[in-house]
């Protein structure tokens, strides 16, 4: 079976101005067509020997599974995270105008 050309990135960001930052830097810089920003999640995780419950902003990226590696080091370089999760997710089905939008946006 092939890869996928197509990809939602899950990324989750300490607050809404880092996320906005993040999702507009993102589709500027063609790393990704569209970026969700969805407020209010509540994140519990394991992290240096604790369990964490902490808020947070998750930002759903589609983009090209081929820009997955150049978007992964923009956002570790521009995130406030140490390890932000960068989590890649196969799009198997889509709207064929959508997928369109995103091969026409982000370009190899």
């Amino acid at each position: 079976m092939s890869e996928p050309e197509h990809i939602v990135v899950l990324i989750t960001a300490s607050s809404k101005e880092e996320a906005g930052l993040l999702a507009k830097g993102l589709v500027e810089n063609k790393l990704a067509f569209c970026v969700n920003i969805v407020p209010g999640i509540e994140s519990v995780y394991h992290w240096e020997g604790k369990i964490h419950n902490d808020p947070e902003i998750l930002l759903i990226v589609k983009t090209r599974q081929e820009t997955f590696d150049a978007l992964k080091n923009w956002v570790v370089e521009h995130h406030s995270y140490d390890v932000p999760e960068v989590i890649a997710l196969p799009i198997t089905a889509g709207l064929s105008a959508y997928l369109k939008g995103i091969d026409d946006w982000v370009k190899e």
